[in-house]
């Protein structure tokens, strides 16, 4: 791993279901992320706003917050350059009305776990960070 892939290899994961988040987490780790979990979208924002990231991996229907409201937190951000962290939806609502909300409210891309591999995610994930 180059320097340059080190310095972007950490993910912040909002998953409030955690078969998921761990077997996300466990694919990540084994392509060299360092990964950070949230299980409801308050903590998901609290981490966000407290540790650094390089990108977030969004769930939508989570306890608290749901991860249209964390992305609205995330993109209001004082701080500029965390403001424009990408962030990933990565959701079962697959409605073509969910799927605008997140991209209008600047979620930089919008993945159906349904239709994605945890290997097809990660790959997603290098194409933002490279």
């Amino acid at each position: 791993m180059t320097n340059e892939q080190e310095k972007h290899n950490r993910v912040l994961l909002a998953e409030d279901e955690p078969f998921l988040s761990g077997m996300y987490q466990t694919k990540l780790k084994l392509d060299g992320f360092e990964v950070q979990i949230a299980g409801d979208g308050e903590e998901a924002l609290k981490k966000f706003q407290s540790g650094a990231c390089d990108i977030v991996l969004l769930d939508i229907m989570m306890p608290k917050l749901n991860g249209f409201d964390v992305l609205k937190g995330i993109r209001a951000d004082a701080d500029a350059q965390k403001a424009k962290v990408p962030v990933i939806m990565l959701t079962n609502l697959g409605q073509k009305s969910d799927i605008e909300q997140g991209l209008l409210l600047g979620a930089s891309d919008y993945i159906v776990k349904a239709n994605f591999t945890p290997a097809q995610v990660v790959e997603k994930i290098k194409k933002f960070l490279n």
